[in-house]
């Protein structure tokens, strides 16, 4: 049953008797006052359809206890203890001072009723219907595009514990595997919490281990490969088959089917790298920084700091990487803007689709790399009168001129291939390593790359306006990604639960963005002060 708040105040009403002591200007206080409006109770009704059973939470009260828990990161049990014990809580969430509180898993429960719903994000929805009642968005045409890794809530797992970690969840969630494991698994057993029992500074003992686990591993997914599973045990018996694969070949001298297997020398690409958290990934912001978790994007309104689109995707894959979130950021907007970001932001389908769109991309673009270091790049164009004469693209003939005047066709895929001219050319060393001659490869884009980095070396305006206005962004990210001078780390497993997470955090800080430009609610509308 849906619960409602009482219109009266109970005696012990804690914004009655101690609202005075909660700063104005917080967002205890601005909650204390404004949250049937925020979160009104009609917008949760769907919730709870039936009309039977003891009455939950009001949504009001749960929304608010929810943006609190994700502004200030607590944990569930962190969060119920605030809302008992601080006076703040009590105000912000209209509680009477003896209110004993709720029990941690009623915000499992409501997270769960918000993710199953058919407006999940319905927190996030609020307020940006307060930043869209506000205008303080109205004629601004630019945003600022940036991403950052956020850690996993789980630690990361070698080979050996995965594999282990993977044949128990198949036990767990598998009809029958049971009895499969008994059979067919003579490796390790399964049934005890702690590690095998070996000498791991012996590296046979080591590769022995791995090969009975990889051994045990392909056994089960064979013994239980005709069996008709769905849902969590469908997941679990390929998740098994991933692990087994994912970081397993055969040991020097064998093929494999002898049993004998060795961790591989390489890395897997999109590495599962938890099985008690499959989404995580390994991924880099740079040669040297490696780092697991997720990868979350934002869009901001530079010069507000209005956080206007957000999304949690792994860290890893083409389809999650920050251009390709661009663009499904740059399809949620209407009208013309103006796109900041830095080089990561500069491909050519990002910039296309800025383009289609008849947007302005203001973004820097990626330096370009020569075979032969310092010497001729793929580019020619004039910077303070002087001219780069290195390969020229002439679209509308098709072909293109290396710095020897050679010309070459651009193929059906794009290719310029220059080949055997390259032998006797008296600038080849200036211009290839390669022993087959020069390849150039266009990008379908390649006019929009060309004139981005001419723009970027003729125009000081761009340059200047991209630092004006793209650092604000990493503001934003810091906001986002630490809370009192700490990096946070997710505290949920999955794409779907930390992505809801990032929306609420977003909610919660353009929230607190608008409370200190002096948000209110009045004759039925919001309105900021400045």
């Amino acid at each position: 049953m849906q619960g409602v708040e009482r219109g009266d105040r109970e005696l012990l009403d804690a914004e009655a008797l101690v609202g005075h002591l909660v700063p104005a200007g917080s967002m205890f206080a601005f909650l204390a006052g404004h949250r049937r409006n925020l979160f009104p109770d009609g917008e949760f009704e769907d919730l709870f359809p039936s009309g039977k059973g003891r009455p939950s939470i009001p949504a009001s009260v749960m929304a608010s206890i929810l943006v609190l828990q994700t502004l200030h990161d607590l944990s569930d049990r962190e969060t119920a203890e605030a809302a008992r014990c601080d006076l703040r809580w009590k105000v912000a969430t209209g509680m009477a001072l003896d209110d004993k509180g709720f029990d941690p898993s009623t915000l499992v429960y409501w997270r769960k009723r918000l993710a199953t719903s058919g407006r999940p994000h319905r927190i996030n929805d609020a307020v940006r219907t307060v930043v869209e009642e506000t205008g303080i968005l109205r004629g601004r045409r630019k945003r600022a595009v940036d991403s950052t890794i956020l850690a996993d809530a789980v630690a990361t797992q070698d080979t050996i514990t995965q594999l282990i970690s993977a044949i128990r969840r198949v036990d767990r969630q598998v009809p029958g595997a049971a009895e499969q494991i008994a059979k067919v698994c003579t490796g390790h057993d399964y049934s005890r919490p702690d590690k095998p029992r070996i000498d791991w500074d012996d590296p046979a003992a080591r590769d022995a281990l791995v090969s009975a686990l990889v051994n045990d591993a392909n056994a089960l997914v064979a013994a239980l490969a005709d069996t008709e599973l769905e849902g969590d045990a469908e997941f679990a018996l390929a998740l098994l088959a991933l692990v087994a694969g994912q970081d397993a070949e055969p040991a020097e001298g064998s093929d494999g089917t002898d049993g004998r297997w060795r961790i591989a020398r390489k890395v897997a690409p999109d590495r599962v790298v938890s099985t008690v958290d499959p989404d995580a990934r390994h991924t880099r912001k740079s040669p040297e920084n490696r780092r697991d978790g997720y990868r979350a994007h934002v869009a901001a309104e530079p010069e507000t700091g209005i956080v206007t689109d957000e999304k949690v995707t792994t860290a890893a894959g083409t389809e999650n990487s920050d251009p390709a979130v661009a663009e499904e950021f740059l399809d949620a907007e209407d009208g013309k803007r103006a796109w900041y970001g830095d080089s990561a932001y500069g491909t050519g389908d990002l910039r296309g689709g800025i383009d289609d769109a008849g947007h302005e991309a203001v973004i820097k673009p990626k330096p370009l790399r020569a075979p032969v270091e310092g010497d001729f790049t793929v580019d020619d164009f004039t910077v303070d009168d002087f001219t780069v004469d290195d390969f020229t693209v002439d679209e509308q003939a098709g072909t293109v001129t290396c710095p020897n005047d050679i010309t070459r066709p651009i193929s059906r895929t794009r290719v310029a291939t220059f080949g055997a001219l390259c032998r006797a050319c008296s600038l080849r060393a200036q211009c290839t390593t390669s022993k087959t001659g020069r390849k150039i490869v266009l990008h379908p884009r390649d006019d929009l790359l060309r004139q981005a980095r001419r723009d970027w070396a003729d125009k000081p305006e761009l340059r200047e306006s991209y630092r004006t206005f793209r650092p604000n962004v990493e503001r934003v990210i810091s906001q986002i990604a630490s809370r009192g001078g700490r990096r946070l780390k997710l505290r949920y497993l999955g794409t779907g639960k930390n992505n809801a997470w990032l929306k609420r955090r977003t909610a919660a800080l353009n929230l607190r963005n608008l409370i200190g430009r002096g948000l209110t609610h009045t004759a039925g509308a919001w309105t900021l002060a400045t």
